[in-house]
């Protein structure tokens, strides 16, 4: 299975403008803010000290969501190839097995997303240092570094849930580019879950990379927020209410509770992404037992 994941590795960091296109929609994000975004927002907010380090961490946030859900489903786009040549097929036919090859895919969507979620956060960090001295303490960085990780994971496992009904590269490469330009706009990286109408927050709350952006958020902007708002926590909540830093379902959701909620999605999308496969494989050898 290593060589398999290798093997996917390659493919994906080989194709350079499929690497770019990528992390387009992430890009899109962080320009689009450092254009306009940033200087539309801040007018909402004047009772703001740090203005700077938490527009520039919330933006951070959202940005390495949309990386991980579009750098995974890239990467996955080598599953529907496989298919679509009968590589899969034959590969399955190997003492690897096709449960052991899907989950190949997997952990191979799952590293690159986490490596391309590395890269673009050090760049974004590293500029908004030089020229805001925005500032990430060690254990926030240890935070995102594990939340990385399951994101990545989570967003390969939706991805790889997804495509399974998908047959062609070309229906694939139609869905990418969908999945790219909403990728910023569900997890409310364009505009924040408090500028959009009720049914477009509603649609939001639906989207496991909300939680996701919102876990990032609340480990980035946690101390800033402790800070700026220690004299009036009620315009606190607002704030992180309006920005998605904790998405309100009956009430805000605290950390923990949006981490179970994340953790449940993600099971279920292992279900569905992998399930079929085990069935298959437990048919099999039950008829050869009967036989």
């Amino acid at each position: 299975m290593k060589a398999l994941i290798k093997r996917n590795l390659l493919l994906y960091f080989r194709n350079k403008s499929g690497v770019f296109f990528s992390v387009l929609g992430a890009l899109i994000s962080f320009i689009l803010y450092l254009i306009f975004l940033k200087e539309t927002m801040t007018p909402d907010w004047p009772q703001l000290s740090q203005s700077n380090q938490l527009l520039d961490t919330w933006l951070i946030s959202g940005t390495l969501t949309v990386t991980a859900i579009t750098t995974t489903l890239t990467s996955l786009t080598q599953v529907v190839k496989d298919r679509e040549t009968k590589v899969f097929y034959d590969l399955s036919l190997t003492d690897i097995g096709a449960r052991r090859l899907q989950l190949s895919y997997l952990l191979s969507a799952t590293l690159i997303g986490m490596i391309m979620q590395a890269i673009l956060f050090i760049v974004m960090f590293t500029y908004f240092y030089y020229v805001n001295h925005t500032v990430i303490h060690l254990l926030q960085l240890i935070n995102v570094f594990l939340l990385m990780l399951f994101s990545a994971l989570l967003s390969a496992t939706l991805n790889l849930a997804i495509i399974q009904q998908i047959k062609t590269v070309d229906t694939l490469a139609k869905f990418s580019s969908i999945v790219g330009t909403a990728a910023g706009f569900l997890v409310g990286t364009y505009v924040p879950i408090g500028a959009l109408p009720h049914f477009a927050q509603a649609l939001m709350k639906l989207t496991p990379g909300s939680y996701i952006a919102s876990l990032y958020r609340q480990i980035l902007l946690a101390p800033t927020l402790s800070e700026v708002f220690k004299n009036n926590p009620t315009v606190g909540e607002t704030f992180e209410e309006a920005m998605g830093v904790r998405l309100k379902i009956t009430e805000l959701l605290t950390f923990q509770q949006t981490y179970i909620l994340v953790i449940l999605m993600m099971c279920i999308a292992l279900l569905v992404a992998l399930l079929p496969q085990w069935l298959k494989k437990y048919k099999k050898y039950h008829t050869l037992f009967r036989e």
